[in-house]
């Protein structure tokens, strides 16, 4: 379909969960695209990394999609770039701190040569068809957070992207409230606004209060050598962290490469001024314990980061009884077991860990209730449109909202294409959409029969059996079992020799034309190998039946 003269709002990804955010507008005919990120696997994908929304509507319609603008740099908003703007044959619109972490990605994607990149300065505006944009910086916790004011022919939209309010942000100068106020004031049809904090009945809190914790602590820990982790994409973070490791003395040291790639398109962009040249790692070890701050990724408990790695003593960083690791970020849901695995495993040596539980060291990028409040006072929307969140999080924003006063808010879930002008907002119907996976180097399906068969063999392990079949499906061989999974270790010979009785069995008891019929032997033996497997394990495990011929 073609959008008509109206103004629509379709989510692809980001409703009805936290990432992996693609949104659409469509008016007059054409399509615009806000955002093309991604998500982190988790267990339900086995062997998988990353996870990706199914663009195929709109892949259908690329023709009539003018661009695609991007609001910042974290994964959740541009990771599948390098996966999908190729093809999708549209330029990539970004302020200049995001454009360089854009492109960083095209270029080891090897094809920066092939999507066209195109730079926004801060404030900054652009017109793609019916549609006129403009950048609105406003607080994150990456550098160059932005909203997007976009004028259409039906009305105005201020899409917040990933926001909180913030009086000391430390980097960059967000919008004041004076500024958002005028916006409001010329009018705003929706507002499509970030629901990942609404339960939090306070404000999410300032950098400025985290440079002053941050400092408490790492002073209280003098004499010590401390390592801080935090997300890496966090800029203000990493410049209070080189300010704190000034005022107490300390030499800094970067641990990891994400770390080291943020700081460069930092500086790149015209932040970072003042911070201090670091330490080498074949260095850091040989300055008194009390002179070093290291800053290390793989505080979400990442097996190959860097703190792992320190926890498991193969990195240059060494760490001793009474030393300690301060958890500068929050625990990302999910991510729990694996961080606590860290955690303890450091605990161990008699490391000290200090989280934002014990101090002020951390604070969301994500408005509490009360920064929502404000926003709708200041932007006075016709309609609430909660993106950003699980279903739990955008239905309670959209109550808050019109317990606040907006006139009208919708629930929309990825999918749902949604008019909100003229007349809206209504759903008028559910477009294809769904997940991908990226596997090894394959994009497939995430629902696909590859990751179900992977789920049922991490679950219940897997036999395979091999035999010959002669033309009249007579057993013309032994009958050769092998076990991947399967937690019989003593027992495995009995198991073995029972299973291949029963396949036997099963042989013999085919009857009439399913002797000779391939796959009547090899389903009868399946089901008995499985029948087996069952008895003894309690599980029924995937059994796969090689025949061949005789």
């Amino acid at each position: 379909m073609k959008p008509g003269k109206e103004l629509l709002f379709c989510a692809l990804g980001g409703s009805g969960e936290i990432g992996m955010n693609v949104n659409l507008y469509g008016c007059n005919g054409k399509w615009l695209m806000v955002d093309l990120g991604m998500t982190f696997a988790d267990p339900w994908y086995p062997g998988v990394d990353l996870v990706f929304a199914d663009l195929d509507f709109i892949e259908e319609r690329s023709a009539d999609l003018l661009g695609i603008v991007l609001t910042h740099a974290h994964e959740d908003h541009i990771g599948a770039v390098p996966y999908f703007a190729q093809d999708l044959g549209v330029p990539l619109y970004a302020t200049p701190f995001t454009a360089r972490l854009v492109h960083e990605k095209l270029v080891e994607a090897g094809i920066e040569k092939d999507v066209e990149l195109r730079v926004i300065e801060n404030d900054g505006s652009l017109s793609l068809g019916p549609f006129d944009i403009r950048y609105v910086p406003l607080a994150h916790s990456i550098a160059e957070g932005n909203a997007l004011v976009i004028d259409t022919p039906y009305g105005r939209v201020f899409h917040t992207g990933d926001w909180k309010l913030d009086d000391a942000p430390q980097i960059g100068e967000p919008a004041t409230p004076a500024e958002l106020t005028v916006i409001g004031d010329s009018g705003v049809l929706a507002l499509v606004c970030d629901s990942t904090n609404v339960f939090n009945p306070r404000a999410s809190g300032s950098e400025g209060a985290v440079r002053d914790g941050l400092l408490e602590t790492v002073a209280g820990l003098a004499g010590r050598r401390v390592v801080v982790t935090t997300f890496a994409s966090n800029v203000a973070r990493l410049q209070t962290l080189a300010w704190v490791a000034g005022q107490t003395g300390r030499r800094l040291v970067v641990a990891g490469r994400s770390l080291d790639r943020i700081i460069g398109a930092a500086k790149a962009s015209g932040y970072l001024k003042d911070f201090p040249d670091c330490v080498p790692m074949d260095r850091a070890m040989d300055l008194p314990r009390g002179e070093v701050l290291v800053l290390a990724t793989g505080g979400q408990g990442e097996p190959r980061a860097a703190l792992a790695r320190i926890a498991g003593d193969s990195h240059p960083v060494k760490l001793e009884a009474g030393d300690a690791v301060v958890f500068s970020s929050r625990q990302i849901p999910g991510n729990e077991l694996a961080i606590g695995r860290i955690q303890n495993t450091l605990a161990g040596k008699g490391v000290r860990l200090i989280t934002d539980r014990q101090s002020m060291i951390h604070v969301s990028g994500h408005p509490g209730r009360p920064e929502l409040i404000e926003l709708y006072k200041w932007i006075r929307p016709e309609i609430l449109v909660p993106v950003h969140g699980e279903v739990r999080h955008m239905d309670e924003q959209a109550r808050l909202g019109l317990s606040e006063g907006i006139p009208r808010a919708i629930l929309q879930k990825n999918g749902d294409l949604i008019r909100l002008a003229p007349n809206g907002p209504h759903k008028i119907k559910e477009v294809r959409n769904g997940r991908l996976v990226l596997d090894g180097d394959i994009i497939a399906p995430a629902d696909g029969e590859a990751l179900a068969a992977r789920r049922r063999l991490s679950q219940s392990g897997l036999i395979t059996v091999a035999l010959a079949v002669g033309p009249e499906g007579k057993q013309a061989s032994g009958i050769e079992i092998a076990t991947i999974g399967i937690p019989l270790e003593e027992d495995m010979e009995a198991f073995v020799a029972e299973a291949q009785v029963d396949a036997a069995r099963a042989l013999t008891d085919l009857k009439g034309d399913r002797r000779r019929d391939r796959g009547a032997i090899a389903e009868a033996v399946r089901l008995a190998v499985r029948r087996t497997g069952h008895r003894w394990i309690g599980k029924k495990p995937m059994v796969q039946v090689m025949l061949r011929g005789h």
